[in-house]
């Protein structure tokens, strides 16, 4: 067949077939359906705001230091001759216990020898006295012969001057009267100085019972003595060995207290101090009176060790403020006092606070009332709700503290509002919501207001 005739006869009416098949399909099928556009609910969870009281408190490390302790320090030397047998490092001893004592020989030597130097110079008083009433008697005796010598020599004057007697005579009792005028004045002389030698003899006693005073107290100091109940951490003594004047024997560690001095950061502390404070004061206080307005402020401390999963945790108070700033981390020492370190301890269940424990501080003031939400619900300032209608709102807030993972809101926030804790992406002001309200997290955020 030609091409044209094919064309004509097969082609054309296979196309024109075709055609009319589609076009009846096309007349006959039904109009597509219309689905009319709804608005998505986005979901998230949200929390009801409740008011939790929340005590603002800081965390700080250090070790555990025993709050006094004794250095037995020797005020005497010589050998030592005793050490007692409970002198060993680690163990407890009560207080008055004899640690050391050293030999008292010397020492009951220089007594011995003070009291018999008081013995001597009391002896010489008693002969002062009785010297006295000797040379008074004598004196009354010689004063008796002067006057007889006195007689003599007027009588004999007169003797000379008539003519009766020689002038040899006369010189033999002018020298005889000198004599016995001599005799007096020895006699009065040495009267004047018994009040000098009575006063030399009392000095001289009130220094040699100063020398048995000293003695009887080197005799005290030759045994060292517990002044309190301590734990043994040092021993550098033996029996035999000789000990020298402000050697340190050993040193133990007083067990009724003990101290923590944790390192916090200064500006947790400055904020801490501040929300103790009532609204609008300013402390001003002086060096002086620092521990007493630590005390005023009404801080609660507590220390907590923890042992594996256990955790540990003794009350304290906070005694002052370290001198001190840590020079690599920048933070201020709180010293606590710990006063039942070791009477809370129990074997097998809980260890006492012992020297060189790292432990954890806390210090926390009274609880502040407001608003608890998480921190991560805070966004420059706002927060954003849940309407009545479901949808995404935001409002202003005031922070009153901000601890951790939470944040304390005391303005613009009511109680029972819906607090978005987890935001949509995008944000939009009005969009509709699918609320989940987040009871783990609601449950944690009271709890906060549980902890004592």
């Amino acid at each position: 067949m030609k091409p044209g005739l094919k064309l004509t006869f097969v082609t054309l009416p296979l196309i024109a077939l075709g055609v009319g098949i589609l076009a009846y399909i096309v007349a006959n099928r039904p109009a597509p359906q219309q689905n009319t556009l709804a608005e998505r609910a986005t979901a998230v969870r949200v929390i009801t705001a409740r008011n939790v009281p929340l005590a603002p408190k800081i965390i700080g490390y250090g070790l555990v230091a025993p709050a006094r302790s004794y250095e037995a320090i020797a005020e005497v030397s010589g050998p030592a001759v005793y050490v007692s047998p409970q002198l060993e490092k680690g163990k407890i001893l009560p207080e008055g216990t004899v640690l050391l004592r050293l030999s008292d020989a010397d020492f009951s030597l220089a007594i011995a020898q003070a009291r018999a130097n008081i013995r001597a110079a009391k002896a010489r008083l008693a002969e002062l006295d009785i010297s006295e009433q000797n040379q008074l008697a004598a004196l009354e005796i010689e004063n008796r012969a002067l006057a007889l010598k006195q007689r003599d020599l007027e009588r004999i004057k007169k003797l000379t001057a008539s003519g009766a007697s020689s002038k040899v005579a006369l010189d033999g009792a002018q020298s005889g009267w000198l004599v016995q005028r001599q005799k007096v004045l020895n006699l009065e002389n040495a009267l004047a100085l018994l009040p000098t030698q009575r006063q030399v003899q009392t000095e001289q006693i009130a220094v040699y019972e100063t020398s048995l005073q000293t003695a009887e107290l080197n005799l005290k100091r030759a045994t060292l003595r517990l002044p309190f109940a301590a734990r043994v951490a040092v021993r550098s003594v033996e029996v035999g060995q000789f000990v020298r004047v402000g050697q340190i024997t050993a040193v133990l560690d007083g067990i009724d207290a003990a101290e923590v001095e944790a390192q916090v950061a200064i500006a947790d502390m400055l904020a801490l101090l501040r929300s103790s404070l009532p609204p609008g004061q300013q402390p001003v206080v002086t060096p002086a009176a620092m521990s007493k307005f630590l005390r005023d402020l009404g801080l609660r401390a507590t220390v907590s060790l923890r042992l594996g999963k256990e955790v540990l945790t003794w009350p304290a108070t906070l005694a002052r403020i370290s001198d001190t700033i840590d020079q690599k981390s920048g933070t201020l020492g709180v010293i606590l006092r710990i006063d039942t370190a070791y009477s809370g301890a129990e074997p097998g269940k809980r260890p006492p606070l012992t020297k060189g424990m790292f432990v954890e501080a806390t210090l926390s003031a009274p609880p502040l009332d407001g608003i608890v939400i998480p921190r991560s619900a805070l966004h420059q300032g706002r927060v954003w709700l849940v309407d009545a209608n479901d949808r995404l709102t935001s409002s202003p807030v005031t922070v009153q503290l901000v601890q951790g993972e939470v944040a304390l809101i005391s303005a613009g926030l009511a109680p029972d509002q819906q607090v978005v804790v987890s935001m949509p992406t995008p944000v939009i002001e009005g969009m509709l919501l699918d609320v989940t309200k987040d009871t783990a997290l609601e449950a944690r955020l009271a709890g906060l207001g549980q902890t004592k």
